[in-house]
Formats: structure tokens, C-alpha cells, sequence
């Protein structure tokens, strides 16, 4: 077994069965410090049994890859992948339906992982797209981009093109919604971003009646195409700053959201994230007979979490969701004609 494989296969199950960033991390720096090294080297260290003496390589990633290279699979991997069964019963009918992912993040923003790691795995896992929508510049708990690190990560995308095809790396954000409902990114730039997803991260518990007018002002935009995890609710703890009790959905009048969502053609996320799990079920089902359209995204932050969507489509499947319904069931080339005719209205 390849020994760079064999760790990334194991912090991707780790991410997968949501364990520590700091735990998963040792082992994608191990493999990142593996493919620095040549051939002589490898060769040369593992004979000698000094890979661990090797800066971002311990004592369990030399174990996986001494045991990789002698021609098995890891221990740690085989026991990984014996627990590895399905995350959640139902909805395997839409998960065998979707096509892609139009909401991640990568370590430029507050992932864990670079962007070409991202787009890789997501193409292993057999999805025909990805895009990453890293925060925007005003989220500075989350190391939103600002304009200049937002040019280079749209340059860091058309060079992965050629090394990905067939899959499709989208270019993306995720733009924070203010308490006026102006959208935190200016408008040429969303403009030139394949996809947009629109969410709320402060003031969450601000009044019903003004997070409705927040919410409404940027649906109307005519610049957002997702709305993502629109109450915002945390079911579990242990997400950035939020206590381990979690956190409680917004209140806004979702009738009139939804409403305005059919509208505008503005998607509303079905957010997979085990921690979040937005929107709730009740409002699902209302925004299920508004008649919107969904995206279901995992709203990754690390490779293994892309694996998350069976999540939302448990929920989805419950919650009587129509697939044809979900854009991120649609190719590719279909969920960018849908967002370039917003952007051709509001350029």
C-alpha cells in the first residue's frame, strides 16, 4: 500500500468520525513530509527506522508507513476501516443522486485542509464538483479572505483545472450576511464567483421582526444563490466558540424567507454538518411546501467531513424533499447556468 495513501486514508476517517483537527492534522503533515523527501531517502530512512526523526513525521504516522511499505494495510487503518460503517440510516436514494458539494471550506479560511487536498478528495469520493466558499473578509474569527487572497485563491482554482478534469473546482464564498442585510463582499467580486452562499453568524438573536428584514434584504439582492444554515442553531457543542450545550435556532417569520427564496430562485441549504443539521425539521417541511429549491452541502472543513452529505439526506429524505428539487443533484454545467443568470441580471 502506497504510504502516502495509507495516511491520508486514515485522517480522512478520522475527520470523517469527526475527531480533533490536532489529532488528523499529524498525519496529512506526516504525508505532506513524505512527498518532500526523494526516493534515496525514503528508501534510506525506512531501512534505518529513522522516519520518525523526520520534522512532521511521529511515531504513529512512522508506524503507518513503515507497515504501508512492507506491503500491508496500517493497523490503525484496517481497525478504521472496520468501523467505517454507514453515518446514519436512510436517504441512500438522494446520496446516490448527488453530483457535488456547493459549500467548503479550506485552510485559507478556517479549514483545516489547502485547497488542492479539498478538491482531490472530493473527486475520490466520486463527486462531479466542488465549491469552495471560503469566508468573507469582515468574518475575522473564521480568517475571512479579503480582496487580495481572494485574487489569488480564483488563480489557485483555474490552475487546478487541467490536474482535475473531468471534476470541476467551482469558485465560491461564503458571504456574511449583515444586521442590515448588506452582503460583506463587493459586488464585482461576488460577480466573478461561481457560486454564492449567503449566511447569518452575528447578532443571531436579534428580534424576529429584524432578522426577517436582514434575511429578506439580501435574498432581494438578486446576488445571493444559496442561503445557507439559516437559523444558525447548533444542535451539539464543540463548533469554534459556541458551548458545549450548542446553540439555539434564529427566529424570523420563515414563511416570508421561503417565499422570497421561490421568488428570487435562491436555494436554501440543507446543511449536513452533524452539529447543525439547518434547517430543522418543521422548517424543512415549510420550506419543502413554499416550493424552494435546495442545495444539500456538507459545509466541510476538512476532506473527511466531505463525506458528511448522508447527513443531510437522511433529513431530507424525511422530510419528504424532492431530489429534483436539489441543485447539487444537477450537473455541473446546469448549477453554473443557474447562478450565471443572476449574475447577468445584477453584474
Amino acid at each position: 500500500m502506497d504510504p502516502v495513501q495509507a495516511l491520508r486514508r486514515t485522517a480522512f476517517l478520522l475527520e470523517r468520525e469527526r475527531a480533533s483537527s490536532f489529532r488528523v492534522q499529524a498525519f496529512r503533515g506526516a504525508a505532506a513530509a513524505l512527498l518532500a523527501l526523494d526516493a534515496d531517502e525514503f528508501d534510506a530512512r525506512l531501512a534505518a527506522g529513522t522516519l520518525a526523526d523526520l520534522k512532521g513525521v511521529g511515531k504513529a504516522s512512522a508506524e503507518i508507513v513503515t507497515q504501508a511499505a512492507a506491503g500491508g494495510t496500517p493497523d490503525r487503518l484496517a481497525a478504521l476501516e472496520a468501523a467505517a460503517g454507514p453515518l446514519v440510516e436512510g436517504g441512500e436514494g438522494l446520496r446516490a443522486q448527488l453530483r457535488g458539494d456547493l459549500h467548503a471550506h479550506t485552510d485559507a479560511s478556517d479549514g483545516g485542509s489547502p485547497l488542492a487536498e479539498m478538491a482531490f478528495t472530493a473527486a475520490e469520493l466520486g463527486h462531479e464538483y466542488l465549491a469552495v466558499t471560503d469566508h468573507s473578509e469582515g468574518l475575522k474569527v473564521a480568517h475571512g479572505l479579503d480582496r487580495v487572497r481572494r485574487e489569488e485563491q480564483l488563480a489557485q482554482i483555474a490552475a487546478l483545472a487541467g490536474p482535475l478534469e473531468p471534476f470541476r473546482l467551482l469558485s465560491g464564498i461564503e458571504v456574511d450576511i449583515g444586521t442590515d442585510g448588506v452582503l460583506d463582499c463587493p459586488p464585482d467580486l461576488l460577480a466573478r464567483l461561481d457560486v454564492v452562499v449567503a449566511s447569518v453568524h452575528s447578532k443571531l438573536r436579534m428580534p424576529a421582526e429584524a432578522m426577517t428584514r436582514r434575511m429578506l434584504t439580501a435574498i432581494r439582492s438578486g446576488r445571493v444563490d444559496v442561503l445557507g444554515h439559516c437559523t444558525g442553531r447548533m444542535v451539539t457543542g464543540g463548533h469554534g466558540r459556541v458551548g458545549e450545550k450548542g446553540r439555539p435556532p434564529s427566529e424570523f417569520d420563515a414563511d416570508a424567507v421561503f417565499a422570497a427564496c421561490v421568488e428570487f430562485d435562491v436555494a436554501v441549504e440543507i446543511n449536513a454538518r452533524p452539529e447543525r443539521l439547518d434547517p430543522p425539521r418543521a422548517l424543512l417541511r415549510r420550506a419543502v411546501e413554499a416550493g424552494c429549491l435546495f442545495t444539500l452541502s456538507t459545509d466541510a472543513h476538512a476532506p473527511g467531513q466531505l463525506d458528511w452529505q448522508p447527513y443531510g439526506c437522511a433529513r431530507a429524505e424525511e422530510c419528504g424533499v424532492p431530489a429534483e428539487r436539489v441543485v447539487t443533484t444537477w450537473e455541473a454545467q446546469r448549477v453554473l447556468d443557474w447562478t450565471a443568470r443572476r449574475r447577468a441580471a445584477h453584474p
